[in-house]
């Protein structure tokens, strides 16, 4: 224990990235791209997240006798913006009974709500007493800074309960994500669905491309600045109306290109030789996730093929298990998407705050489990029915 110490980086450029990426990767043989140094760096170097956008990075590093032993993504934020796992309400209480919630510390994935480690522990057998002394350095940091709050979100199940028995309050919320059950068309996943929405999905998808629109992949090296310049601008129009400032920059998505190329997949819709529409996915060891959409032209059903029916052809054709399509979407679930709890962990530091959040999680959880049940009997999935003829 005299070896171990912990460290605050205020950039990833600080922390050379074989040994963040170890720590990321933990059994693995690399990381899962969101807590990839690369990725992570890309949203600094670019200004996306960085202090003067409210995501000052205050990067946890537990160093021992062989080197780094883990890793946590931290930033002090001024804000609740780009999270997706929604704590204005608190804020608003504290404020008004004169508190002050900002800053407040997230440890995350600016942006970006899909689930995964964020106690990044290199060894296995180190989980537990590194993910301790994390959590402890965490809320050691919120004391330094006067934060009101620490926030591990999207967490796995396991940093969830491990977090909840050194006295983090638990959060459950869900999504709704796609399972690969061994398909080898999308027609395999097709035959699982009762009749009546497997012609649904049919008739959607051929509608989608019915104005003469066709549909690459493009990944690796066949991503060019043209492409992103593409797809930048149908970023730019769905993210103004949908946020009013879209929170990534052109530069980011060059930067993601340089470095994590073959971990990208553009979905590009293309009418009369340009494209029109396009989805950005990220490649992982058995998870295709999907992040952002845009669209420079109107079509029925085109956003559910670019953004759910190619995702799910492209996990097929890969052989990858289970397609994570972004945060919230109940409309998900017709096209086989089901809901799926996720998970987050959070120390209040006033102790009047954090027995009124308590006990309103407790309510959150029940309704959020009860949900979740009641969703995925809507699924569009056979009971046993005898089907019909198509």
């Amino acid at each position: 224990m005299s070896e171990t110490r912990l460290r605050i980086l205020s950039s990833l450029s600080e922390i050379p990235p074989e040994a963040w990426d170890a720590c990321a990767a933990g059994a693995a043989a690399r990381p899962e791209p969101f807590v990839s140094h690369a990725f992570l760096q890309a949203l600094e170097e670019s200004g996306s997240a960085a202090p003067r956008t409210g995501w000052a990075p205050q990067h946890l590093v537990l160093d021992g006798a062989e080197g780094v032993r883990a890793v946590a993504p931290v930033y002090l934020k001024s804000h609740s913006r780009g999270e997706y796992v929604f704590d204005q309400g608190w804020a608003e209480a504290y404020e008004q009974a004169g508190g002050r919630y900002y800053p407040k510390l997230q440890v995350a994935v600016p942006f970006t709500p899909v689930t995964g480690r964020r106690l990044l522990v290199r060894a296995a057998a180190d989980e537990a007493e590194a993910g301790t002394l994390l959590a402890a350095g965490l809320v050691e940091l919120a004391r330094q800074h006067r934060a009101s709050s620490a926030h591990v979100t999207f967490a796995t199940k396991g940093e969830w309960e491990h977090l909840a028995r050194l006295g983090f309050l638990q959060r459950m919320d869900q999504q709704f994500h796609w399972t690969n059950k061994g398909y080898g068309s999308y027609e395999d996943f097709l035959e699982e669905l009762a009749s009546r929405k497997r012609k649904a999905l049919r008739r959607e998808r051929r509608e989608a491309l019915s104005a003469g629109i066709t549909i690459d992949w493009l990944t690796g090296p066949d991503i060019t600045e043209a492409a992103w310049d593409a797809f930048f601008a149908f970023y730019m129009d769905t993210g103004a109306r949908k946020w009013g400032r879209p929170y990534l920059n052109r530069r980011f998505f060059s930067l993601l290109g340089e470095r994590m190329a073959d971990q990208v997949l553009l979905v590009m819709a293309k009418r009369e030789g340009r494209y029109i529409a396009g989805a950005l996915n990220l490649i992982g060891a058995s998870t295709l996730y999907g992040r952002y959409w845009g669209a420079v032209e109107d079509h029925p059903f085109l956003h559910f093929e670019v953004c759910y029916h190619q995702a799910v052809d492209y996990a097929i054709a890969h052989r990858l298990a289970v397609v994570e399509a972004g945060a919230q979407g109940e409309h998900k679930l017709a096209r086989g998407y089901l809901p799926t709890p996720t998970y987050s962990a959070h120390y209040i530091a006033d102790p009047a705050l954090r027995r009124g959040v308590a006990q309103y999680l407790e309510r959150e959880r029940a309704y959020v489990q009860e949900a979740g049940a009641d969703l995925a009997e809507l699924g569009p999935f056979r009971r046993g029915e005898l089907q019909e003829g198509d």
